[in-house]
């Protein structure tokens, strides 16, 4: 139960990371750039910010309860679940290396969590 609760704290951390930079791109997109007036009073950006650190929050409970050789590289599983938002919202393609580079992360992910 304890290995459980390490490992959705850290999926929580992943969340509000990913979501992050949802809240950055959207941002930037709506601020035209990077224009540092537009950017340090937009709403998406401070919420980005504000996600990021609560993120660090649950990072700090993760790097209590597990490994940092095992918690840092499952971080990766951000560039997984980046890559909805990228395409839903986004519009970018999805190419078939960029599959087979999530399906390399994917099975990376999973040899830690085993490990």
């Amino acid at each position: 139960m304890d290995k459980m609760i390490s490992y959705l704290l850290l999926l929580g951390n992943i969340v509000l990371l990913v979501t992050g930079q949802v809240l950055f791109k959207i941002g930037l997109g709506r601020s035209g750039g990077l224009h540092w007036g537009k950017i340090i009073t937009s709403p998406m950006i401070i919420g980005g910010v504000a996600l990021y650190g609560i993120a660090t929050l649950l990072w700090f409970a993760v790097l209590t309860r597990l490994p940092l050789s095992v918690a840092y590289p499952m971080q990766a599983f951000a560039y997984v679940l980046a890559m909805i938002p990228a395409y839903y919202l986004f519009k970018e393609t999805i190419t078939p290396l960029k599959l087979a580079g999530v399906i390399v992360i994917l099975i990376g992910v999973y040899m830690l969590a085993k490990s």
